[in-house]
C-alpha cells in the first residue's frame, strides 16, 4: 500500500510542477476515491501535505522577493480566524456520516469551481482591468475589506476541504489586484498565504484526530521527485496545454465526488 501512496504523491507532485497551482486539489480526492481513506482523514492529511510542500515553495519565493506581504496580511486577517471557527464547528459535529457527507459534497462542488477558476484566470483579469476610472477608484478604496473577506472565504473552504488556496485563491487575487499582481508575484503571494492557513487548519484536524502520519510520509516521498519532474516537463511542453487538461480532470473528479 505504501507504494500506491508514494505513486499518488508522485502524480500530484507531477501535476503541481507542470501547472504551478491547481494540481494539488486532486490529493484529497485521490486519497478518498483511489486509496479508500475516510474523507475527514483525507482532508486532515492533505492539509499537512500542503503545509509542508508550500513551506518549501514559499522559501523560494521569499528569497526572490516576490510575495506581496501587505496582501498576505490582509488575507490572513480573514482566513486564520475563519479557519479556527470552521475547525471548532467541525469538532462539534458528532454525527460521523453527516460530517463525511458534508466534506464529500463540499469537495465535489469546490473541485468544479476550481476547474472553472483554472479556465478563467485571464478573463477575470481582463474584466477587472476594463473598469472605468471612477469605478476603479471606488474599487481600490474597498480593496482592503474585500481582501479580508476573500481570506475568510478561503479559510472556511480550505479547512472544510483542504483545497481552494491554489487556483481559486489565485483567481481572487487577480480579481482584487489586476494591476498589482504580476504572474510571479501572484503565485508567490498565494503560496506564502497558504502556509499559515494550512498549518492552522491542519492543527484543527490534528486535534480532531484526522491526520494519518504514515500516509503523509509516503505521499511526501513521492511528491518531491514528482514536482521536480513536473517542473522539468513544464519547460518542454507547449504553453497552456496542461491548464485546460487539468481543469477537465478537476471537473470530472468533482462530479464523481458528488455522485459517490
Amino acid at each position: 500500500m505504501d507504494l500506491i501512496h508514494g505513486l499518488s504523491g508522485l502524480l500530484v507532485g507531477l501535476l503541481v510542477g507542470m501547472t504551478g497551482v491547481g494540481g494539488g486539489s486532486l490529493m484529497a480526492p485521490i486519497m478518498i476515491l483511489l486509496l479508500g481513506v475516510a474523507p475527514t482523514t483525507a482532508v486532515g492529511t492533505d492539509l499537512w501535505f500542503a503545509a509542508i510542500t508550500k513551506i518549501a515553495g514559499s522559501a523560494v519565493h521569499q528569497s526572490l522577493g516576490e510575495p506581496d506581504w501587505q496582501v498576505v496580511r490582509r488575507l490572513a486577517l480573514g482566513s486564520l480566524p475563519a479557519s479556527i471557527v470552521t475547525s471548532i464547528m467541525l469538532a462539534q459535529m458528532n454525527m460521523s456520516e453527516v460530517k463525511q457527507g458534508l466534506i464529500m459534497n463540499a469537495l465535489g462542488v469546490l473541485l468544479i469551481v476550481t476547474a472553472i477558476a483554472t479556465f478563467s484566470w485571464l478573463r477575470v483579469q481582463r474584466a477587472a482591468l476594463s473598469l472605468s476610472p471612477d469605478t476603479a477608484a471606488r474599487y481600490k478604496l474597498r480593496q482592503p475589506a474585500l481582501t479580508v473577506a476573500a481570506g475568510a472565504l478561503l479559510g472556511v473552504l480550505v479547512t472544510l476541504t483542504s483545497i481552494g488556496a491554489g487556483a481559486l485563491g489565485a483567481v481572487l487575487l487577480l480579481a482584487l489586484y489586476p494591476l498589482r499582481m504580476s504572474a510571479r508575484r501572484l503565485v508567490g503571494t498565494d503560496i506564502v498565504h497558504a502556509v499559515p492557513l494550512t498549518i492552522v487548519a491542519g492543527l484543527g484536524h490534528l486535534f480532531m484526530g484526522n491526520v494519518d502520519f504514515m500516509l503523509l510520509g509516503s505521499l511526501l516521498v513521492g511528491s518531491i521527485p514528482g514536482i521536480v519532474l513536473g517542473s522539468w516537463l513544464a519547460t518542454r511542453l507547449p504553453g497552456g496545454i496542461m491548464r485546460p487538461i487539468l481543469a477537465v480532470v478537476l471537473a470530472a473528479v468533482g462530479f464523481r465526488m458528488l455522485t459517490s
